[in-house]
């Protein structure tokens, strides 16, 4: 009888291996085994503090979190992957940098944080941060010959949000800042083909912060290769070249790019920008305004 019952047991078993070898796979299921496959050549990417297997993990638990990324484009979300790679920003819940769907695209989104860690990376800047600001906090700033700018938030009811600003402190003893109110910054949203989900939806404050901190990038006495890392705030990537290009080097090709146009007035910090802002620079800084990279 044993014997039999075993038998019964072996079969049900056989079965149930042959049932799964024809099962199709999730979506989830495929993005990871692309993400697996593709890792290798994600990893030439990385900067020498960020794990492969951290990134892999994390991203597939971002896409996995999402059903509307389920739906994207390969090429497309692993392109943004890549592109989270090649900037060493970790994609998710931190606020480092987001991977968003817009119909069958998965785009690339540069949250506050990662901003912030792009600007960093400069070596010039001393402390950059940001905050908002709502109606019954006492607020002023003045520009001009002497910039000045005050923020005290109440400590109560703060009431409704009406802006924010940025603050840069230079290593040379320079500062700069930057103050958007809540119209500008509403413009500037409606400008991202994102912004009914995502961030803008879940995060809105922090995302109003990082559009006036990429606002006062251009003021900013950042290399020529951060602008451009920082030029892929919101774009859409297709193509996993064998050999990706560093976060320090060129900019990365991306199919479609979403930059803000950010009118070129003049720049209220107290000193004069570090040398080294040659034509180069100007162009870049032109060309990222406009949105051309």
């Amino acid at each position: 009888m044993a014997v039999k019952n075993e038998g019964k047991l072996t079969s049900k078993l056989q079965d149930k291996a042959r049932g799964a070898e024809v099962a199709p796979p999730t979506p989830a299921q495929t993005i990871g085994a692309y993400l697996q496959k593709m890792a290798p050549e994600i990893e030439k990417a990385l900067p020498k503090h960020m794990d492969i297997d951290r990134l892999t993990r994390i991203s597939l638990t971002t896409i996995r979190t999402n059903p509307a990324l389920l739906n994207c484009t390969m090429p497309s979300l692993l392109g943004a992957v890549m592109q989270a790679a090649q900037l060493g920003l970790e994609p998710g819940l931190l606020g480092h940098c987001y991977i968003i769907p817009y119909g069958k695209e998965a785009t690339f989104v540069i949250g506050y944080k990662g901003m912030i860690d792009l600007a960093r990376r400069s070596g010039n800047i001393k402390s950059i941060y940001a905050h908002s600001v709502f109606e019954n906090d006492e607020f002023e700033y003045e520009y001009g010959l002497h910039p000045s700018l005050i923020h005290r938030p109440a400590m109560k009811e703060r009431g409704e949000f009406i802006g924010a600003y940025a603050v840069a402190h230079f290593n040379d003893g320079g500062y700069q800042f930057e103050f958007m109110p809540k119209e500008e910054i509403e413009k500037r949203k409606l400008r991202s083909k994102a912004y009914k989900s995502g961030p803008w939806v879940t995060d809105y404050e922090e995302m109003a912060k990082k559009t006036v901190v990429r606002h006062m990038f251009k003021f900013l006495p950042i290399s020529i290769e951060i602008m451009k890392q920082a030029a892929q705030d919101e774009t859409v990537r297709k193509d996993i070249t064998s050999e990706p290009k560093s976060v320090y080097g060129d900019a990365i090709e991306a199919e479609e790019v979403f930059a803000e146009d950010i009118p070129m007035d003049k720049p209220t910090q107290t000193e004069k920008q570090p040398e080294g802002k040659d034509d180069e620079l100007d162009k870049v800084a032109k060309e990222f305004d406009e949105g051309l990279i």
